[in-house]
């Protein structure tokens, strides 16, 4: 058997390094080819790192959260048939001459791992692999699922490959936990490193808020008239089935407006001092995934319809929270739509997102008292929280975006109305 070295491969176009967000192996552990060894994020991408082929690791290159860097070895498995250049045959030119001893790995190889019975006495699946640091192989969502749940993940028996705790194993033990009599369990201190993309959220969010002065203006919109329509619209939905929520219309309102005033379609470099307005208008729309927020766009919003905006809209939302949204997918947005949908408050204060100029903020719907000039009646009221890049903004252009939106939100026959030049 000989040294064969996986190396951290090219996951992007001029990436050049990667954060190590998940280990899928420890040392000791046996390997099969394509197996996944880690998973590392660039940007908002997570991509797995598959075993080219069949071993046992003998080395790790990094812990969690550590900056890899693009070629650099990733990880060292005794393979079958390999030398220790990783090639089958002669070793490369350069390798070590017969006999010499290899150069000290920069972390201490783990004991190889003692055969496990197959029924412990904590009754722990003979399958459940436990790290030889006591922590449980899970990804960073279920850990946070159990975190939440008050659930100690070395108590789990994981049903996943190689032991590996998966969702359903956390509600199944929070089932269990609550059909139990007595005292619930105490919930457990844990320390969480910000990694992977909550870091790039904390140092995106950071970023915005330190560099940018903020000015928010909330509006009250009247969206009676828009909810008749779209349960109208929605009752006699295509065979497509997708379901129109505020935001398409929105979206469309946002392509009207910003044609009438394009300094809202633009980004901000702030250290050239250059601000780029954009032709094309991609709407990125904060999504929340089980690994944090991120930002899915739909391009080219000026070319689409409701229904296309919507069906785009879902789309690039889906691949978002399953984890399949390409690079191009969730980068290069020139404005964005946030919402927290029937969860949000009556106002918000959107963070911008860095470097556009303009973010626009949906408030939940409620149905309110409405003075009509006569009396008061009952409407449906929704109100609007955008925040705008005050360098480059000034507050009357601001004033007057948010105006237009609410004319066009309360007034929907114009959104389909042909984009004023």
């Amino acid at each position: 058997m000989g040294r064969y070295v996986v190396k951290l491969p090219d996951v992007g176009e001029g990436i050049a390094e990667a954060e190590l967000v998940e280990w899928m192996v420890e040392v000791g552990d046996a390997v099969r080819e394509d197996d996944v060894l880690a998973s590392v994020m660039t940007d908002k991408a997570t991509v797995e790192i598959p075993s080219s082929v069949a071993g046992v690791v003998t080395w790790r290159g990094g812990e969690i959260g550590d900056i890899v860097a693009i070629g650099s070895d990733l990880v060292h498995l005794d393979a079958p048939g390999f030398d220790d250049t990783g090639r089958k045959g002669a070793p490369e030119q350069g390798a070590a001459e017969p006999g010499a001893q290899p150069s000290p790995a920069p972390q201490s190889p783990t004991p190889p791992k003692e055969p496990k019975p197959a029924q412990s006495e904590a009754g722990e699946r003979p399958d459940q692999v436990r790290l030889s640091t006591g922590r449980v192989l899970a990804a960073p969502s279920v850990r946070r699922r159990a975190l939440e749940a008050g659930i100690d993940l070395a108590r789990i028996a994981g049903s996943g490959p190689g032991g590996r705790v998966v969702h359903a194993d956390i509600e199944k033990a929070a089932q269990n936990r609550r059909t139990e009599p007595g005292q619930a369990e105490e919930r457990p201190n844990e320390e969480v490193r910000v990694i992977g993309l909550r870091r790039k959220i904390s140092e995106r969010m950071s970023l915005s808020w330190s560099r940018i002065p903020h000015i928010t203006i909330v509006e009250e919109v009247d969206v009676s008239a828009l909810e008749r329509l779209r349960g109208d619209m929605n009752a006699r939905r295509k065979a497509d089935g997708i379901k129109l929520t505020v935001l398409p219309f929105l979206m469309r309102a946002l392509v009207i407006a910003i044609g009438e005033r394009p300094a809202l379609n633009a980004t901000f470099d702030d250290e050239a001092n250059v601000v780029t307005q954009w032709g094309p208008i991609h709407i990125g729309i904060a999504t929340q995934t089980d690994t944090g927020l991120t930002v899915p766009v739909v391009r080219h919003g000026e070319s689409r319809s409701i229904r296309s905006l919507a069906t785009e809209l879902a789309r690039v939302a889906s691949a978002a929270r399953d984890g399949s949204a390409t690079r191009e997918e969730l980068t290069g947005s020139t404005i964005t739509i946030t919402s927290l949908g029937p969860l949000g408050a009556l106002a918000t204060t959107p963070i911008i997102n860095h470097p556009e100029v303009a973010i626009v903020g949906v408030n939940r719907m409620s149905v309110r008292p409405y003075w009509n000039g006569n009396a008061f009646e009952p409407r449906m009221m929704m109100n609007l929280s955008s925040s705008f890049d005050h360098r480059v903004i000034d507050g009357w252009i601001a004033a007057v975006f948010v105006q237009r939106l609410k004319q066009l939100l309360e007034t929907p026959a114009l959104l389909f109305a042909e984009m004023e030049k």
